[in-house]
């Protein structure tokens, strides 16, 4: 009964929770990055580049930073639509 109804029944809310917890996963990552990364990394490169004034490589790795977070978040509405097309969140019309 696990797989056949309680899982089905349960995909809506995991996917919930895999949406909102992608992107604030993202947003922990570069904000680690700023305080623990030594050499690379989106949050190392905004914090030095910010520090130097290098504000046009500051806002291209703050657009990459969006643009991951958007696609995380576009693929798992995609994949939520193929596994629980049947729930009325997911439907169309």
């Amino acid at each position: 009964t696990l797989l056949a109804l309680r899982l089905p029944a349960a995909l809506p809310f995991i996917f919930g929770a895999l949406k909102v917890n992608a992107t604030l996963a993202l947003i922990g990552a570069i904000v680690a990055e700023f305080f623990g990364s030594p050499t690379s990394g989106l949050g190392f490169r905004i914090s030095t580049e910010a520090a130097r004034m290098n504000m046009p490589l500051v806002w291209a790795a703050i657009v990459v930073a969006a643009v991951t977070g958007s696609l995380a978040y576009a693929l798992l509405v995609a994949l939520e639509r193929r596994a629980a097309f049947w729930h009325p969140s997911v439907r169309e019309g």
